[in-house]
């Protein structure tokens, strides 16, 4: 079996791999950019204070990122205001908790948890209400609309496949060229069956003249 063969192979078995590898990294088919939030409004919020206006705000959560929103006034606030998350691996669903800003402790007030799928898919969601739930009971409505920017795969990550690859492809010929010189080389140059005969007949005769001497030798002794 031929070096250069088995060299040429193991290239294209180990870029196989790595191009595996890239894929299982970052999947083509894997939604990454951004998410635009626009936090428009809420209702129906059960106010927590007796003597005042509740203050609500919302803190807003996309896996480990956490936005807070100014605070409003009133149990049907108004925000009007945009946060921007990065979107990634895993971003499955977004987060609502609205609290009540007060003295001390703030009190909370319910949350909402909005699925991305449909916008990672579409797009776009204008501003919809979604319901607000306080130990599995509802307790109002918040009104949140999300875009999202798809981010465009940079052909950077191609071209560094394709250099990876072109030199895999030189290593290979250098080892098929390294394989072939050692070849040529007296010591890895290999005997032909005439050779072996010669080289054998050339060991024979030395043999028989060292004898010869050998006994020789004797004979005058």
């Amino acid at each position: 079996m031929e070096f250069p063969c088995i060299y040429t192979f193991l290239g294209s078995v180990f870029f196989f791999l790595h191009s595996l590898l890239l894929s299982s990294v970052s999947p083509p088919n894997m939604p990454q950019g951004s998410l635009e939030v626009f936090l428009a409004s809420a209702k129906g919020l059960e106010d927590t204070d007796f003597l005042f206006k509740m203050d609500p705000y919302v803190i807003l959560t996309c896996r480990t990122q956490e936005q807070k929103s100014s605070v409003a006034s009133g149990s049907e606030p108004v925000w009007n205001e945009n946060f921007i998350f990065n979107v990634s691996e895993g971003a499955e669903e977004l987060k609502l908790k609205i609290m009540d800003s007060d003295i001390g402790n703030d009190d909370f007030v319910g949350e909402a948890e909005i699925c991305l799928k449909s916008v990672l898919r579409e797009g776009r969601i204008p501003p919809t209400a979604y319901n607000i739930v306080k130990n599995k009971e509802f307790c109002g409505e918040i009104k949140v609309g999300l875009t999202f920017n798809p981010e465009e795969r940079s052909s950077r990550d191609y071209d560094d496949r394709d250099e990876y690859s072109r030199g895999w492809k030189e290593s290979s010929h250098s080892d098929r060229d390294r394989t072939s010189r050692r070849d040529d080389s007296p010591r890895g140059r290999r005997h032909s069956p005439e050779r072996e005969r010669d080289y054998r007949g050339r060991d024979s005769d030395e043999d028989r003249r060292r004898g010869g001497r050998r006994r020789h030798s004797s004979d005058e002794d």
